[in-house]
This record gives C-alpha cells, sequence and structure tokens, in this order.
C-alpha cells in the first residue's frame, strides 16, 4: 500500500507511465513504413511493470489490448527472466497469443537497469503489410481451410538479441512479399520499445525499483478497484443481444451473433453461447481479441474515463464454447476477423441497452477493410495497401451520432493524399452518403464512399466488408440506418454489386466504389430539434424529401427555410398515424421493432445504390 501522505508520487508515476506508453505510439507511427502503421495507426503501445502485468497503455487501436494483457507473460514462458540479457527482443505472431490474427506481431523488450534488474518490460503489437498467405496483404477471405494459408507462423522467438538481429529476422523477411516495409514497421516496433523501456528506467533510477514496485502494484489495485466501483452502480441481471454479419463469402449463410451479458454485484460476464461456429473462412475471432472487444464495450458504458491496465480489466470476462465463432481454436483462419469488432460491440451495446438505456448508443455504421495488391508500374514492386474506411457512429440519448468515425476501431481514414503517392490508384469521389443515417431525436452519423480507380494493369481486391444485408438497427424508436455496398465501375454498363467478401483480378481503369453504412438512429425523429433538421438539410446529409419522409420537416426547396405551419401540421398527422400504427399492429410488429430496445437487425433497408 502506498503511504495515505504521498498520493502526489503516485499521480506523477500514473501518468508518466501513461506518457511513456504514447511516446512509444508516437515513435512508432513516425518510424513506421507502411500506411497501415504510420496513416491508420493499427497497432498498440504497451507498458508492463517488473511481474509482466500491463501498467499502462498508449493511444491505440482496442483490438490490441488482446496482445497486451498476455504478451509479456507468453514471452517469459517461452524465454525466462534468467535468461534475458540487455538488447533482446522477443516476437511472436500466434493469434491466441495476441491480437487475434497473424498479421500482427507483438515485439516484447525488457527494460534493464545498469546493475542487469529487470524493472520492467515494454511491448508494441502492429499490423504488417504482408505476411505471405494466397494473396497479396495476406487477407484472404473467403475459403480458408486453416491459418497454414494465411502466412507466416511465429512461436515466441527471438527476434533480437544483444541488440543484434537473429536468424529469426532474417526468416521473416523471406516469406513476405514487401520486406522493406516489414522490416521498416519491425524496427519501429523496436524503436518504440526502446523509447519506452528506457523510460521505465528513468523512473526506476529516480524513485528506487522497489519504490516503483510499490507504486506500480497500487495503480493496478486502485484501477481494478475503480472499475469494481462503477460495474456495482449497474443493475444486477442477464441481459440478451443479438445481431447478424452478412456471410462469411459468396453462397454462405449468416453469422449469428448472440451475446447475454451477466452482471452480478461487481463482474460482468459476456457469454457467446448460441453464436455460430466457427467457419471455413478468415474471419473468426480468437478468444484474446473477442476480450479485447469486450472490455472496450463495456468500459464505454462502465466508466470510459478509467485509465486501461491489468487491474481494469479484472471485473470483465469474455466466455463461449470451444470453437464457437468467437472462441475459435486453433488453426481457424482469421486474418480478417476486425470485421467481428462492430458486430460484438453492437451485440453487447444492445444487450446493455436493456439495463442502462441511457447510457447506450445506436449501432453503429461498418468498416471497410478491402486490399488491393499487386505490382505497381511505377516502381516495379510489390504493393498491398489497405482501404480503411468507416461510416458513422450511432445515434446517442443525447447528441447525434458522428460522421466518418472508427468509433470501435479507432483507427484513421488515410488521407487521399497518401494513397495516390504510395500506390497506384486515383481517388476519384470521396464523402458522405445523403439519406445513409438512421433517423431519430438523434441521428446516426452518415455513410461514407469513396471511388478508387485502378492505374496498374491488374491488381488482386480483397473485399472485406459488412452491413450490407442487416440494418444498422435504431434504438428507444429510432430508425436503422442505411445499409453498405461494394460496386465495380458504377454508373456504368460494367456495373457490378461486389460480394462483401470476395476475391477479384481487376484492370486498369476499373473503378472500385465502397459505399460504409450509416448508423442507426436513436429516440423518435418526430421529436427531433427541427432546426437541426434544417442544418442537416442545409449540410446535405439529408435531403428535402427524407425531411419530410422521416422528421416531418417541411423545408421549402428555394430557400432551404423550414414552413413552421406546414411542419406542425404534417407531425400532428404523422404522430396520429404512428399511434394508430402502433395500436393495430401485432406485438411483433413495426411498432414493437421500434419501440422495443432489442431491435434485431434485419434486412429490410435499401442499399446505397449507384
Amino acid at each position: 500500500m502506498v503511504a495515505d501522505n504521498d498520493p502526489i508520487t503516485l499521480t506523477v508515476i500514473w501518468n508518466r507511465l501513461i506518457a511513456i506508453g504514447n511516446e512509444m505510439g508516437l515513435t512508432l507511427s513516425r518510424t513506421a513504413f507502411s500506411d497501415a502503421v504510420r496513416e491508420a495507426q493499427d497497432f498498440g503501445p504497451h507498458v508492463y511493470d517488473a511481474k509482466g502485468r500491463l501498467v499502462a497503455q498508449g493511444l491505440c487501436s482496442p483490438g490490441h489490448l488482446g496482445a497486451s494483457l498476455a504478451a509479456v507473460r507468453h514471452a517469459l514462458a517461452a524465454f525466462p527472466e534468467e535468461t534475458l540479457e540487455p538488447g533482446d527482443a522477443v516476437i511472436f505472431n500466434l493469434p491466441g497469443m495476441g491480437t487475434g490474427h497473424l498479421l500482427d506481431f507483438v515485439v516484447v523488450t525488457p527494460a534493464f537497469m545498469r546493475d542487469g534488474q529487470i524493472v520492467g518490460f515494454t511491448a508494441s503489437s502492429a499490423h504488417q503489410a504482408d505476411i505471405g498467405g494466397i494473396t497479396p496483404g495476406s487477407q484472404h477471405i473467403p475459403n480458408v481451410a486453416d491459418l497454414f494459408q494465411e502466412g507466416i507462423i511465429i512461436p515466441p522467438s527471438l527476434l533480437v538479441r544483444r541488440g543484434e538481429p537473429t536468424e529469426i529476422f532474417r526468416m521473416i523477411l523471406a516469406n513476405v512479399r514487401m520486406p522493406e516495409v516489414v522490416e521498416g514497421d519491425v524496427n519501429a516496433q523496436l524503436n518504440a520499445n526502446q523509447v519506452g523501456a528506457r523510460g521505465i528506467v528513468q523512473l526506476a533510477e529516480r524513485y528506487g525499483p522497489d519504490a516503483l514496485s510499490t507504486y506500480t502494484e497500487e495503480i493496478i489495485r486502485r484501477s481494478e478497484e475503480a472499475m469494481r466501483a462503477s460495474v456495482r452502480e449497474l443493475p444486477n441481471g442477464v441481459y440478451e443481444g443479438e445481431d447478424y454479419m452478412d456471410d462469411y463469402g459468396p453462397g454462405t449463410p449468416p453469422i449469428r451473433v448472440y451475446v447475454t451479458v451477466t452482471i452480478e454485484d461487481e463482474d460482468i460476464t459476456v457469454d457467446f453461447s448460441g453464436s455460430s461456429e466457427q467457419v471455413p473462412a478468415a474471419m473468426n475471432a480468437y478468444l484474446s481479441y473477442t476480450y479485447a472487444y469486450v472490455f472496450y464495450t463495456l468500459k464505454c458504458v462502465v466508466n470510459p474515463e478509467l485509465p486501461q491496465n491489468e487491474g481494469t480489466c479484472r471485473p470483465v470476462h469474455a466466455t463461449g464454447p470451444a470453437g464457437c465463432f468467437f472462441n475459435a481454436q486453433h488453426p481457424a483462419p482469421s486474418s480478417g476477423r476486425a470485421i467481428t469488432a462492430h458486430r460484438m460491440f453492437n451485440a453487447i451495446m444492445l444487450a446493455i441497452s436493456k439495463a442502462v438505456p441511457h447510457r447506450a448508443v445506436a449501432c453503429h455504421s461498418e468498416f471497410s477493410n478491402a486490399i488491393i495488391g499487386g505490382k505497381d508500374p511505377r516502381t516495379g514492386r510489390t504493393f498491398a495497401f489497405y482501404e480503411i474506411l468507416s461510416g458513422g457512429s450511432g445515434g446517442r440519448p443525447t447528441k447525434d451520432g458522428v460522421e466518418a468515425m472508427f468509433t470501435v476501431i479507432n483507427a484513421k481514414n488515410v488521407p487521399v493524399e497518401v494513397y495516390e503517392t504510395s500506390n497506384p490508384v486515383l481517388i476519384e469521389r470521396a464523402g458522405l452518403v445523403q439519406d445513409s443515417a438512421g433517423a431519430g431525436k438523434f441521428r446516426g452519423g452518415c455513410g461514407f464512399r469513396r471511388d478508387s480507380r485502378i492505374i496498374a494493369p491488374e491488381v488482386t481486391f480483397t473485399n472485406l466488408s459488412d452491413r450490407t444485408k442487416f440494418d444498422p438497427y435504431g434504438l428507444q424508436g429510432g430508425l436503422p440506418g442505411m445499409r453498405g455496398a461494394t460496386y465495380l465501375n458504377p454508373g456504368t454498363e460494367n456495373e457490378e454489386l461486389l460480394e462483401p467478401k470476395g476475391v477479384y483480378t481487376l484492370h486498369e481503369g476499373d473503378v472500385i466504389s465502397y459505399r460504409c453504412a450509416g448508423a442507426g438512429g436513436y429516440g423518435d425523429p418526430l421529436e427531433r430539434d427541427i432546426a437541426a433538421v434544417a442544418r442537416d438539410v442545409d449540410r446535405e446529409f439529408v435531403s428535402i424529401e427524407a425531411a419530410a419522409r422521416l422528421y416531418g420537416v417541411v423545408v421549402d426547396p428555394e430557400t432551404l427555410s423550414v414552413d413552421k405551419l406546414g411542419t406542425e401540421q404534417m407531425r400532428t398527422r404523422m404522430r396520429r398515424d404512428q399511434a394508430f400504427s402502433a395500436e393495430m399492429a401485432p406485438e411483433t410488429g413495426a411498432a414493437a421493432t421500434h419501440e422495443s430496445v432489442g431491435n434485431r437487425a434485419k434486412p429490410s433497408t435499401p442499399s446505397q445504390g449507384p
């Protein structure tokens, strides 16, 4: 226990550890080679105490929490502390040990004092541009039997020994299509780890190793205590949520996402029993990844401000039958498991909304994580890049959703200029999709569209998208958002609606049009502030026709001013019709669909057309 009269030192050390994590993240993003790490920031910087427990994280994608909780323990199981030396680093990418797919390399570095004592560890996890496998970018989705088809598999191995790369490093680079990019990103991870390790050592030198250990123990204890106190504010009970993923390849059935959230005093357990079984496609979620998004979703509801570490995680539990889609077993393929993150979030949020509706949000959009790869005619080199795109976030109890936000993944839309400079594509269109947001007292975020023209002779295009068959649900009377779609050559005689999980060969001049879904609305659209509707019309988020049809707001097409009398009359008529429909509808009808918090996703709202 820390002395009662020393809270200042505790606060200083705690904030310094968090700052170390953020410094690691800045180092990683600024020295990385790939767009995925440098621009989209698909990585995680992690800080540990001398016992290998997570004590701080830098800003990162929530999915990387799955790698961070046990990363040091996995490294030490293969290389005990007494075998490590200054300058060593351990690497692995096994899905069950890390972030849930082979593409994320986890690198662990011990922090040594001058006398040889280990006073902590740092780790970084980062998405690699390519690791081998069937297609460029190593994210082939349909018809993948196991992870042996996905790329190089690295058990915990010494990447660096006494500051010098080992043969493991050379072996990795010999098995990837873009060795210079992978080498640059792995070196960026090593750089980040060294920055973090230096920060830990500086703390130990200033306060002493024993004192630092005492303070990190207290950080974990207080974090757990605070999280448990927040959980106790929630009503005990068992709450259900259900959603569906479109499919796992052409001609395959939907994947059921079913959760029960059990709140029992100061613990929360999310059980995926009843969900679909793991599938022969590269989308399965290992439990480490599942836990990361279980924790993220619940933390958003329970205590979003609390710093993240091992103590914060202790009251939160995730389970599911071995072999189910969310507890996949080795060697299940999983390179595209990121597509499951939104579904976990939305199903859990739907369940938790029945316990605390004032804290829940409507269904988010889905993101598109397509990959284009081949030979760049400008350089003659192999390229592979990720179209990391997202629509909006769901409507909230007191605010609208946000446009074009990676609310769940916490990545970034890569700038158009970066894509065009690094890859043989031209971005011909990028913007929000009108009338895609779910209507509500607080509407959802708009969907997002981007059209990319191929300027290479031939490329492999791997589509990874969702929400093309099932609506992004609304809450508390809010309406669903518009579903997404991916088109090839839109508006031409060769237009084609592409499968959400398909692999295609494309040629120079082909245009891919990504349409991310809109997000669900929250609350009755007829209660939306009239000025807010008018503002959405002015911004072209909502059309004049939709303003009248969904919100009962009459807007003059010439002046864009609101007809107040016409609006009052239309809303009165719509409320009367709404009440009549609710009275006449059976319990499973339209009124129940939107008023019950447990809306089921349904394939009813039209997809975005050309």
